[in-house]
């Protein structure tokens, strides 16, 4: 076959449209668009997004197929949030105190034993402080949805003796996530923090190089960190949300129709995902009780009170600003 000039031009640039641009089938545009997260594929946060899938792509006649990336398949956290922003993955589910490394406000739910139950938890999220936050994700021109999904409350696992007060927590050598708020929480109740790869937590119980850890019910479960610890507090000293974040410029990119069916479908998906982790710790507390696990009960207000006297409020609330810890307050109550 032969080419002249003109011709070669026309299918280079074709090429190269078909590769910038979303395909075209029977004259529809195709948007295949890629999830990413940490959680395991069988987690309540992928089950109901592989649902949502399905429901999206049926919705939109096969014009938004949305592709899930469980257990960390496309990077570790900073990995994935790179991504994010780059436009490489297209959407990412992650909680607010990872996320704090590029807006330091999200993190202000993880804000130590503010929530006291599920019903201030979303009165606050679902309200004006979760608005507040998604503002936030927009001037880092990211696109927060509505609803935040459900991580759960965190718990206190010990290998030696229960944790009942915040004495019980003086030089309690805890396992904690690389962040700045979890580990100035500890530390103002006077523990010793010790940031520890989640790989390498189990061997690290075993052998004392910590006596304990934090992790919501299904963390412990699945991580089978009941094994090597025996008293398990229930602290709840902090709730645990997942944001669920687009590229702007991947979204944008969509139909205006085809955006109204991917946000009304994922924020209520995000609804019966809050329902299966309520559900699951339940199941989870019966199944660790018969496994040996001894559930001790504490009273939040004393460590509150040790937060309080410490500091810890007070500082947070300057890292925070006046305008986010007053929304705070005013659905979860006082705290500085």
């Amino acid at each position: 076959m032969n080419f002249n000039r003109r011709q070669i031009l026309k299918v280079s640039v074709a090429t190269g449209a078909g590769l910038a641009f979303p395909a075209i089938v029977f004259g529809q545009a195709q948007y295949t668009l890629k999830f990413a997260n940490i959680m395991p594929a069988d987690h309540p946060l992928n089950t109901r997004m592989t649902e949502a899938s399905a429901q999206i792509k049926a919705q939109t006649n096969g014009q938004v197929d949305i592709q899930i990336y469980p257990s960390s398949q496309l990077g570790n956290d900073a990995d994935m949030l790179a991504q994010l922003r780059a436009g490489g993955i297209d959407f990412f589910a992650q909680t607010g105190l990872i996320l704090a490394t590029l807006v330091p406000v999200a993190a202000i739910n993880g804000i130590g034993f503010a929530f006291a139950d599920y019903a201030s938890v979303w009165r606050t999220m679902d309200g004006a402080l979760g608005k507040h936050v998604i503002n936030a994700f927009g001037k880092a021109n990211l696109l927060a949805f509505d609803k935040m999904w459900d991580n759960g409350f965190r718990q206190t696992l010990s290998v030696s003796k229960p944790i009942r007060t915040p004495a019980d927590l003086n030089g309690f050598k805890i396992r904690v996530p690389p962040s700045p708020l979890w580990t100035a929480m500890f530390k103002s109740i006077g523990a010793s923090p010790v940031s520890i790869p989640w790989g390498e937590t189990y061997s690290a119980l075993q052998t004392r190089v910590a006596d304990g850890l934090e992790n919501p019910l299904a963390g412990i479960y699945f991580a089978k960190m009941h094994e090597v610890g025996k008293y398990l507090s229930n602290t709840n000293h902090m709730w645990d949300g997942f944001w669920f974040l687009a590229n702007r410029k991947s979204f944008e990119a969509l139909p205006a129709s085809a955006r109204d069916v991917v946000a009304r479908i994922v924020n209520e998906s995000a609804l019966k995902q809050r329902a299966d982790v309520e559900k699951l710790n339940q199941e989870l507390k019966s199944q660790l009780g018969a496994k040996g696990t001894q559930f001790v009960d504490v009273n939040p207000e004393a460590f509150r009170q040790k937060l309080k006297s410490s500091g810890f409020y007070a500082d947070w609330k300057k890292r925070m600003g006046d305008e986010a810890w007053g929304l705070l307050e005013a659905a979860a109550g006082k705290l500085a």
